[in-house]
């Protein structure tokens, strides 16, 4: 990612082709809504991203077997 200035919907992948992150950019950072995954594509985190950083009032984050960890405000 470094040195690109994505705008808009973006997904990456990892080596493996499974899905790392998907969600939207404004001038290369993650801004907005967004989630990313593990390398073996559970779901890792779900919710709103401000200048690269986890921001949400109804963020879920989860362990990597899938099973919710917590639900919570990252502010």
């Amino acid at each position: 990612m470094k040195g690109k200035r994505w705008n808009g919907k973006v997904k990456e992948y990892y080596d493996n082709g499974i899905l790392k992150f998907e969600g939207e950019y404004l001038n290369g950072q993650i801004n907005g809504k967004g989630k990313e995954y593990n390398d073996d594509g559970k779901l890792k985190f779900e919710g709103e991203y401000l200048n690269g950083k986890r921001w949400s009032w109804n963020g879920k984050e989860y362990y990597k077997n899938g099973e919710l960890i917590n639900e919570e405000e990252y502010i």
